[in-house]
């Protein structure tokens, strides 16, 4: 235990530790970020190399505020070890000494109590006790060694070293105090020690009133707000987690119908929100934590706000916070020019309302007019994209735009906005419930779509048209390999939704969201469709909170040559090698035994030998090999190019068995000639699109006469196969009556129920 002219710090030992020179941790990050700035974007937190960590009372204490939550203090611990591990620089701000005291203090005075009440009475029989009211700086007094002895043994756990430090307002008034406290945390920092820091609330005085936030070199140490605050700007620190029982800043106070979480919070923006009560425990409220927090920011450190209580976000919440997730409230400086994602969702809700509501034939024209600017724009469309391509390093293909593709793209959008005259408000069903009680069910958009796409900007008008002509609200999240592209071809789309006045029905997404942030905005986004590789899907089905993603992480593709198929038909190897990389493109190809060792399997090979596809042998097809190619790693590969893997089977009853183990239901295909076991193969096999005598290439929504298709889903409900128009449309049910009500028709009731279809003309709409 060494003392310190602040008032105490107590270091503790382990004996297993390496202490690093000062520098060695570096390595892990850039070189030092000139302090004096705070960082503009999440995504920069990153970098963060000294943090301050100030874990509020209600985090530290337990619900009935006499002891302390283990369990959470565990898990924060452990991700503060996490990244002190990294080569990070940690430092802890804690309340929970007065609650730590408290418990201890109450044990003793009824164990006190419980003894002269036996000695008094002569018997164990206890009476009622009451307990008295514990003084705070007694409490403090009593519990702050056995806070730092827990710290103590949790750090241990992971090979690090703790100091405690206790302060009040005067060492950071008093120069030399606050010189040797800088010193010394400094000097802590540079052993890897992590400190933890407290208000000395056993001897602190009442704060002077009106003394704080009066400049940068100014705050009075009212609460471990302020102080964190103070240490993050004395220290230098990059960053300071602020962690309470919110989830962040409200723009009203939290628990109210119109409550929503601020994201990122602003200098000046104080004036828009309303402060609620403070914690249930401690002293500070959200008001007193803002204004630290902009203190804070304005010497150089940014701030979060988080929850540290909820058991859902507990065990993760500091290390979230690094990495640049969207948790809790971020304090910058810097503000975009744009609006923010939910601003922009909303806007896009607003304005896809007002689109669901125009007659067919105006969107139609909407869709019209995005057709013919796509040729009229061309050069200026071609211009964006040779920008992309100049700054590219891969993916150069599905990147390209040429005047033929976007000739195809306004032959497709012309062939969308016939078909879009027959989607909203479509009337499915129709029934007389009961005399003048009518029933329809009809067709209506989804509501706000989100779609993340890779490097193809010509997914843009494709998606676009479509959910114009289902009357849905889009936000777009394209790759930033195809920024230029992307942005005029957005803003083709909305000068084109401008003509009838729903030009933010569509909004483009170019802050710096992380896709796995827009994946949590569930009170927001209705659909979420993925376009891209199979990575990008399932990153999109994995970080999916509460929202339904339409999509295929695989497309694991086969082919079935049966023992009664063509030779002209089995050797064309178009599944394969018209695009290996499409998602349709056949990735197995399975074999009747009958046909090894005859003429049709020979030029099998040799077509693919010619298109120089590399085979990988299945193990069956191995197994009657002398000398085999080399054998498949998995049965499930999606390859993506040339290659392909070989397969035996004894029937087509084997082919299908195979199918449904190792496939990804999307497109399956037979080559025979017998229709019967065609049929039985069509009918079986549970794939999104299922084929013969034809290319499994055919599994795309232009060639399927929608227009255009959002992508393609091997889910078993709501679309499945290529996505398109009628894929983005739900419905409701529409009730017409003249004040019926349910107990007209109960037992007594004047009123029986028909339930009579009432037939639907073609084309009707509600």
């Amino acid at each position: 235990c060494y003392t310190f002219t602040c008032h105490i710090i107590t270091m503790t030992h382990c004996h297993n530790k390496r202490y690093l020179p000062a520098g060695i941790s570096d390595h892990l990050f850039s070189l030092p970020r000139p302090h004096g700035k705070s960082f503009a974007h999440r995504s920069e937190l990153k970098q963060a190399k000294r943090i301050v960590v100030k874990l509020g009372s209600a985090v530290v204490t337990r619900g009935d505020e006499c002891g302390l939550a283990l369990g959470r203090l565990a898990s924060i611990v452990e991700q503060v070890a996490m990244l002190q591990n990294q080569g990070r620089e940690m430092m802890i701000v804690t309340s929970g000494a007065v609650a730590f005291g408290k418990q201890r203090l109450r044990h003793e005075i009824l164990l006190s109590q419980s003894v002269r009440q036996a000695l008094h009475s002569g018997q164990n029989q206890l009476k009622d006790m009451s307990i008295p009211v514990l003084e705070a700086r007694a409490c403090a007094a009593a519990g702050q060694s056995g806070l730092m002895a827990l710290y103590e043994a949790m750090f241990t756990q992971y090979s690090i070293c703790t100091a405690q430090i206790l302060v009040t307002n005067l060492d950071f008034h008093d120069e030399q105090k606050r010189r040797n406290l800088n010193s010394t945390l400094h000097e802590l920092l540079r052993m890897n020690i992590v400190p933890i820091i407290n208000t000395n609330d056993a001897v602190v005085p009442p704060p002077v009133p009106n003394s704080d936030l009066q400049g940068v070199n100014v705050i009075s140490i009212k609460d471990n707000d302020s102080l964190a605050a103070r240490l993050a700007v004395e220290m230098k620190a990059d960053l300071l987690i602020a962690l309470s029982d919110v989830q962040g800043l409200f723009d009203s106070p939290p628990g109210t119908d119109d409550a929503k979480l601020i994201d990122i919070f602003y200098p000046g923006d104080q004036q828009s929100i309303t402060y609620g009560t403070k914690s249930r425990v401690g002293i500070g409220g959200m008001e007193a934590k803002v204004k630290a927090a902009l203190w804070a920011l304005q010497g150089g450190t940014s701030v979060v706000i988080a929850n540290g209580t909820d058991p859902k976000v507990t065990g993760h919440v500091i290390t979230d916070i690094v990495e640049g997730k969207k948790v809790g409230t971020f304090f910058s400086e810097v503000k975009p020019a744009g609006p923010t994602v939910e601003q922009q969702t909303e806007m896009a809700r607003h304005a896809g309302r007002a689109l669901a509501s125009l007659l067919p034939e105006q969107r139609g024209e909407i869709i019209c007019c995005l057709s013919e600017l796509l040729t009229e724009k061309k050069e200026e469309i071609l211009s964006a994209n040779k920008r992309d391509m100049e700054l590219a390093t891969a993916l150069i293909d599905r990147l390209s735009l040429s005047t033929a593709k976007l000739n195809s793209l306004a032959i497709g959008l012309r062939q969308l906005a016939v078909s879009s005259r027959d989607s909203v408000g479509r009337v499915l069903r129709r029934t007389r419930v009961a005399n003048n009680l009518e029933l329809e069910q009809i067709t209506v958009p989804i509501g706000v779509l989100l779609v993340i796409f890779e490097s193809r900007p010509d997914c843009l008008p494709q998606v676009s048209a479509l959910a114009i002509a289902s009357g849905n609200a889009l936000l777009l999240k394209g790759g930033k390999e195809a920024a230029h592209t992307n942005k005029i071809l957005h803003q083709l789309t909305q000068e084109a939704l401008s003509i009838h006045g729903v030009t933010d029905a569509i909004q483009l997404v170019s802050t710096r969201e992380e896709v796995e942030d827009l994946c949590r905005l569930d009170k927001l986004i209705d659909l979420i469709i993925p376009r891209g590789s199979s990575e990008l899907v399932r990153e999109i089905q994995r970080a999916a909170k509460g929202i339904p993603v339409l999509g295929h992480s695989e497309g694991v593709c086969h082919v079935y040559v049966d023992n009664d198929a063509s030779i002209d038909k089995a050797i064309d190897v178009d599944s394969k090698c018209d695009y290996p990389a499409a998602c349709n493109a056949m990735e197995t190809l399975l074999i009747h035994k009958d046909l090894l060792r005859t003429p049709i399997f020979d030029q099998i090979i040799d077509m693919l030998r010619i298109e120089h596809v590399k085979i990988h042998a299945g193990p069956r097809f191995a197994s009657y090999l002398t000398f085999s190619p080399s054998e498949v790693k998995s049965l499930r590969s999606e390859y993506g190019d040339l290659e392909c893997c070989i397969e035996v089977v004894d029937s087509m009853q084997e082919a299908v068995d195979h199918i449904h183990k190792y496939g990804s239901s999307h497109t399956d295909v037979i080559v025979t000639e017998n229709e019967e076991t065609a049929e039985q193969f069509l009918q079986q096999v549970d794939s999104a699109c299922v084929f013969w005598n034809s290319s499994s290439r055919f599994a795309d929504g232009y060639r399927f006469g929608l227009g255009a298709e959002v992508g393609i889903s091997t889910a078993r409900i709501h679309a499945r196969g290529p996505v398109g128009l009628e894929g983005l449309l739900t419905t409701k049910w529409i009730l017409r009556g003249e004040g019926h009500t349910v107990a007209d028709f109960s037992e007594q009731g004047s009123m029986k129920y028909l339930h009579e279809n009432i037939p639907i003309p073609q084309g009707s709409f509600s």
